[in-house]
């Protein structure tokens, strides 16, 4: 049997829980790119366990699993009309589908809720795959710096 690293010890650890969640997105929307951040001005950055029934039946999900994050808001063409009562852009990002999917994949945590913050943003202002690996990459390089 192989002798367990002490420091690896898993077995007085604990899921994280959705406030540790939150840390973990806000410091990684705190290495992304600043002209990224610019899109999404105001980001609120939510922490749920699964979609809400009213996402899940709108999405059409097979399981509350299928989705691990979700923005909403206004993309850039939207943002300029003026409408009373406007809510400000928020990401929500879904901590049991988002635990399975780290479960599943040889990914850190980290790099995971990166890459869905990213990809939510990204996708609703039109960037292409190329841009957002590129942003993900430089993301990585800010989070190494920090360490």
């Amino acid at each position: 049997m192989a002798r367990i690293d002490q420091s690896e010890d898993w077995r007085e650890r604990h899921a994280p829980t959705i406030s540790t969640f939150e840390s973990l997105a806000i410091e990684a929307y705190g290495h992304l790119p600043q002209e990224f951040r610019d899109l999404s001005r105001d980001l609120i950055i939510e922490i749920a366990d699964f979609p809400t029934d009213e996402v899940f039946e709108d999405m059409a999900l097979e399981t509350p699993f299928d989705l691990l994050g979700l923005f909403e808001g206004r993309g850039i063409s939207e943002r300029f009309s003026m409408e009373t009562g406007m809510m400000p852009n928020r990401i929500i990002l879904y901590r049991r589908p988002i635990l399975d999917y780290w479960a599943e994949n040889e990914e850190t945590l980290g790099d995971i809720i990166t890459h869905v913050l990213i990809h939510e943003i990204g996708h609703h202002f039109g960037l292409s795959d190329d841009d957002m690996e590129r942003i993900e990459e430089s993301a990585e390089e800010a989070a190494a710096a920090d360490r």
